[in-house]
C-alpha cells in the first residue's frame, strides 16, 4: 500500500525533458512512493488541487505556492523548488501550514558564471547586431555597428555578491576588467579583496562608475523593482545591462524606456517579469541592441543532473526526518 505520494508539477516550459532521473532518486530513498507527474496550467488550478489533496511533498520550479494551494494540501510536508530562488513560495503561510521549504543552494554556478559573460561579449562586440545584418538585409560590413572599447579597457559593475557574483567578478577580471560589487549582506568581502573585487559602499557608486552591470540578487522584498527609472538615470556611462537573476528586480517599463532613450548601450536579459511571458510584441525583443534568452543560463548536462538529483534528495531527506541533510532549508 502506498504511503508517501509525491508529485512533481510545473508550467510546460519549466518541466524537464525527462524524469526519470527524479523518479529513480525519489524511489531509491523512498521506495514505497507514488511519485506523479503533471503538467500545471493556471487556468486548471480546480484539477491540480485535487490532485495536491493527499501529497506529502511537492517538487517545483515556479508554481505558486501560496495560501490558497496549501489550504487544498492538508497532508503535504514539504515543497522542494528545483531552483536556487524560491521568491516562489509564500513562507509566512508555509510557516502557519507546518510545511517545509528547501532549495538549492548551489548547482549551477559556473554555468551562469559563464552565461553570463558570454552575453556580455556578445553585446559589447555587436553581435547581435551584425547577425541581423548579415542574415536579414544580406550586407557584408564590419563598420555596420559603432566600434567598441576592448574588456580590458571597461569597469563591470555586479549586484549580488553571492557565489554566482563572485564566480562572475573572477571570470571578469582574468579578463582584464576592473569590476566593483554592491551586496550590503555578503559574505564574500574577504574573497572579493582576494580577487580584486572593489566591495562599494552604496549601489550609486556602482551605478554611476560602471560600464557594464549585472544583477545577480536573490529576489526578496528589498530589491523588488530595484532597477527603475531612478536607478536606470544614474547610470552615468550608458551602460549594458545584463540580468541573469530574476525578472522581479527590474520595471520593465523604465527599462524599454531606458533602452529608448539612450539610457543604455544595450541589454541581456534571461528573465523577464513574467516566468511564463507573452512574447508576441514583446517590447524587448526584435531589436539589435537587446538579447533576450528563456531562463537558460543553468543550463548544461551537469547542472540539469545536479538540480534534478538534489531536489529530489532533498525530499527524501525531509521526508525521513533527516532535515540536517537537507541541503538548504529555508523554512
Amino acid at each position: 500500500m502506498v504511503t508517501i505520494k509525491i508529485v512533481i508539477a510545473d508550467y510546460q516550459g519549466s518541466m524537464m525533458p525527462t524524469h526519470k532521473l527524479e523518479q529513480a532518486v525519489l524511489q531509491a530513498g523512498l521506495p514505497d512512493a507514488q511519485v506523479v507527474v503533471y503538467e500545471y496550467h493556471d487556468e486548471m488550478k480546480d484539477e491540480f488541487y485535487q490532485i495536491m489533496a493527499d501529497v506529502d511533498a511537492l517538487l517545483t520550479g515556479f508554481i505558486h505556492v501560496d495560501a490558497e494551494l496549501l489550504a487544498h494540501a492538508a497532508q503535504l510536508k514539504v515543497v522542494s523548488v528545483n531552483a536556487t530562488g524560491y521568491d516562489n513560495v509564500d513562507l509566512d503561510a508555509a510557516r502557519v501550514s507546518g510545511v517545509g521549504v528547501a532549495c538549492i543552494g548551489e548547482y549551477c554556478t559556473e554555468d551562469v558564471a559563464e552565461f553570463t559573460l558570454t552575453q556580455m561579449l556578445a553585446l559589447v562586440k555587436n553581435v547581435q547586431a551584425y547577425v541581423q545584418d548579415v542574415e536579414e538585409r544580406q550586407n557584408w560590413n564590419y563598420a555596420y555597428a559603432a566600434p567598441r572599447p576592448r574588456l580590458s579597457e571597461l569597469t563591470l559593475g555586479i549586484f549580488g555578491l553571492g557565489k554566482i557574483g563572485l564566480c562572475v567578478a573572477q571570470k571578469a577580471r582574468a579578463l582584464g576588467m576592473r569590476v566593483l560589487a554592491y551586496d550590503p549582506y555578503t559574505i564574500q568581502a574577504e574573497a572579493a579583496r582576494q580577487s580584486g573585487v572593489k566591495l562599494c559602499a552604496t549601489a550609486s557608486e556602482v551605478l554611476t562608475k560602471s560600464d557594464v552591470i549585472t544583477n545577480h540578487m536573490n529576489l526578496n522584498e528589498t530589491n523588488v523593482d530595484f532597477f527603475d527609472a531612478a536607478k536606470f538615470g544614474q547610470m552615468a556611462r550608458q551602460p549594458y545591462f545584463l540580468n541573469m537573476a530574476r525578472g522581479g528586480c527590474v520595471v520593465e517599463r523604465d527599462l524599454v524606456h531606458a533602452l529608448d532613450s539612450g539610457q543604455l548601450k544595450g541589454a541581456a536579459l534571461d528573465v523577464l517579469a513574467d516566468e511564463q511571458p507573452r512574447l508576441a510584441g514583446h517590447p524587448l525583443l526584435g531589436r539589435e541592441n537587446v538579447l533576450v534568452t528563456p531562463h537558460a543560463a543553468f543550463y548544461s548536462q551537469t547542472s540539469l543532473k545536479k538540480l534534478q538529483e538534489i531536489s529530489c534528495q532533498n525530499i527524501v531527506h525531509y521526508l525521513k526526518g533527516e532535515t540536517d541533510l537537507v541541503f538548504k532549508l529555508v523554512k
